[in-house]
């Protein structure tokens, strides 16, 4: 008898969007939230998952922010929640975007730090 079972990650986004002005970058943006957490499978069918998390990220910056569980729980149940500064605690930007960007002359990707285009040489 053969037994297919696994443990797995999964991220969900929430059905949460808040307008706000971020304090990390200044810009007027929206928070997402999303639920991490890990699960385990019987014949390709979740059965149970554990280590639930969730967090916030801005849509501006990128920044992320993580929330009290109990939080996540009830944004996960459907209730009306507004964030205060107190609510968020900044623990990163792993969404944030490069420091690469592109030459507005010829589109070649080029390092933030660089004066002028690797490729067509105009002034960055």
């Amino acid at each position: 008898m053969f037994f297919i079972m696994g443990i797995s990650k999964g991220e969900r986004k929430l059905n949460f969007v808040q307008t706000f002005v971020c304090s990390a970058c200044g810009k007027f943006g929206r928070l997402e939230v999303y639920m991490t957490y890990t699960y385990f499978t019987l014949f390709f069918i979740p059965l149970f998952r554990w280590n639930t998390e969730y967090y916030v990220v801005s849509s501006c910056c990128g920044t992320v922010y993580s929330i009290d569980k109990a939080l996540g729980k009830r944004i996960q149940k459907g209730e009306e929640i507004h964030f205060n500064d107190n609510d968020l605690l900044k623990t990163g930007s792993p969404f944030q975007r490069s420091e690469a960007s592109n030459c507005p002359s010829c589109g070649y990707p080029v390092s933030k730090d660089f004066e002028f285009c690797p490729k067509c040489g105009r002034k960055l």
